[in-house]
């Protein structure tokens, strides 16, 4: 390990340690680090501030600076401040959001974030325990609230927590907000952040705000009669120890179905997720439990949400019985395909509607909207660019739903976020339909394969952790930007895309603009065959993302085992081709 490296890591900890700013518990832990002999932790914990990005912080619990800590919240939170009252100065009244999910230090964080703001004259709507993400968003709307912070980190391990940062519109901040915070949180020091609360300004929000969201998710539903018909639709949830624990089941019966159960294991608020390795849905693991009593139930389908609710992750049967997890490209194609039919079929699909997806997502959904001569729209990862699309047509357009291929989907403008309590209801609205029209949600995603074409997603996710695999992943996209494929898998690339540039090339090299709001560090390969490959960093995780899309001809519902046999094949021959 580089001793330089090591000696401003040491530095830094002897700055925390001779602090009056930091308790005795924190210093305790920066000591053991000190005069540990492995200094891998302490290089870890140091060698970088953790950053505050464009949609807030995420990182491993601890102390440090690159640590999520109450002190890295506090100078976050102070920054943030300071920015709300530059933004609107001598404005009175003004209100943030403030909630949390069921992670460790989540309350602590949560208010410690209302402590400062508060301290600041801003008053603080405090959620007064563990809400949804979604519900943070439409509090945001609803209390006409300038900003708001949940303490979440989603779907990480137990290690982590983080911080998402929202605007008054209720979504996660973007330009030009997004680097004015950022520049603000840069300037503040330990000894600038304001902890005392002052609690006249803080307002503890709940069960008022919990009945006024799920009135507003009851607009999602597209066709109350099938539910009507279908009310016992035999359902499992599970909420993975976080917050959709009872606004989900409150929601599904407030729609009209009354045959729900839950895993009572993953029903019980823990940040240590015990039942799972990680609570995230796109893990199988994770849905084990909920399989489990779906066998013993004889469900129709079992549901989950990770643990702020904002992804949601469905299992149904197969043509044999067997359970199979949808996909989170399977899950925005069954939403758009209800969404635009059952509209259709109810008078209730206008010219001036539209759906967003974001560029890694399937292209199924696009020939899904052309078909049926509705707008898609594409935007960039990331939920927050799905709710710019829906702010820019707001009193014109009308969304009427948005995802992504991570589990997300939007199915109302209520919510700037992903919001996994409303996209259950309609999912349960969608294994309701089909039922009632002979169909499972397998066979329902057979017909959009069979009348739309066949696609396989697959990610490749490359994990670097640590300053050496920033690095690593950084010489990764410089090399692929400077050396870009001329043919992936045998198959020629027709058109390149890059998204840092905003420029597409064709197979000749002839560059043209590409039309977006703003660059972003993505690299995208469309080949003649059909193939579509897309690269990333992750915002929030050590890893670098490869998104890969196949094409093949499904001639019948009993053809589709064939075609994913050989897309996996195509896979292995695409990882060969990319070096990866």
């Amino acid at each position: 390990m580089d001793n330089e490296l090591i000696k401003q890591c040491e530095a830094k900890a002897q700055e925390w340690l001779a602090s009056p700013y930091y308790d005795e518990e924190t210093k305790a832990e920066v000591k053991a680090m000190l005069e540990n002999e492995d200094k891998n932790a302490l290089v870890d914990a140091f060698y970088q501030s953790l950053e505050f990005g464009t949609g807030g912080l995420r990182g491993i619990m601890g102390a440090g600076t690159n640590r999520m800590n109450r002190y890295i919240v506090g100078m976050a939170t102070q920054g943030f401040a300071n920015y709300i009252l530059k933004a609107f100065p001598g404005q009175q009244g003004l209100s943030v959001v403030v909630g949390h999910d069921c992670r460790n230090n989540g309350r602590l964080f949560a208010e410690t974030v209302a402590a400062i703001f508060s301290a600041n004259g801003i008053k603080v709507y405090l959620f007064e325990s563990l809400r949804p993400t979604p519900e943070v968003s439409f509090a945001i709307r609803k209390l006409g609230a300038k900003a708001g912070v949940n303490v979440t980190a989603s779907h990480n391990p137990k290690e982590y927590n983080g911080y998402k940062a929202y605007w008054e519109d209720g979504a996660q901040v973007l330009a030009p907000h997004d680097t004015g915070i950022i520049d603000e949180v840069n300037k503040v020091k330990i000894e600038d952040v304001k902890f005392e609360p002052n609690k006249e300004l803080i307002e503890i929000i709940g069960g008022e705000m919990d009945y006024d969201y799920m009135t507003a998710v009851k607009e999602v539903m597209i066709d109350a009669d099938v539910i009507q018909r279908q009310k016992d639709l035999n359902i499992v949830y599970s909420a993975m120890h976080g917050t959709g624990r009872l606004i989900v089941p409150l929601c599904l019966r407030s729609w009209g179905f009354q045959n729900i159960h839950v895993v009572p294991e993953q029903m019980v608020i823990d940040g240590n997720f015990p039942t799972v390795v990680s609570p995230n849905p796109e893990n199988a693991e994770a849905m084990t439990l909920g399989m489990k009593l779906g066998t013993r139930l004889n469900a129709d389908l079992v549901v989950a949400t990770d643990p702020d609710a904002d992804r949601l992750a469905i299992v149904c049967r197969d043509s044999k019985g067997e359970w199979i997890i949808i996909n989170g490209n399977q899950t925005v194609m069954m939403f758009c395909y209800y969404i635009i039919k059952n509209k259709q079929a109810l008078g209730q699909l206008n010219s001036t509607d539209f759906l967003v997806k974001t560029i890694v997502t399937t292209e199924v959904v696009a020939r899904m909207a052309e078909k049926n001569g509705v707008e898609l729209r594409d935007c960039y990862t990331g939920f927050k660019w799905i709710a710019r699309e829906i702010a820019l047509s707001e009193g014109k357009q009308k969304f009427i739903g948005g995802g992504e291929e991570s589990f997300g989907f939007l199915p109302f403008d209520k919510v700037r976020d992903k919001d996994a309590p409303a996209s259950i209801c309609l999912i349960c609205e969608i294994a309701a339909w089909a039922k009632d029209n002979g169909m499972t949600l397998y066979d329902l995603l057979m017909k959009i394969y069979l009348e739309y074409g066949f696609s396989f997603e697959h990610t490749v996710n490359v994990v670097k952790p640590g300053k050496s695999g920033a690095d690593e992943i950084k010489a990764m996209m410089e090399n692929f930007r400077s050396n870009p494929p001329k043919e992936i898998a045998g198959s020629r690339v027709v058109v390149a895309k890059d998204f840092a540039k905003l420029v597409q090339y064709d197979a000749e090299g002839v560059g043209t603009p590409i039309d977006m709001p703003a660059t972003s560090n993505v690299l995208q390969y469309f080949c003649e065959d059909g193939t579509k490959v897309s690269v990333r960093p992750s915002g929030t995780e050590p890893k670098i993302k490869f998104y890969l899309e196949i094409k093949d001809t499904m001639g019948c519902a009993n053809c589709y085992a064939g075609c994913v046999e050989r897309a996996k094949a195509k896979v292995e021959d695409i990882k060969r081709s990319l070096g990866i």
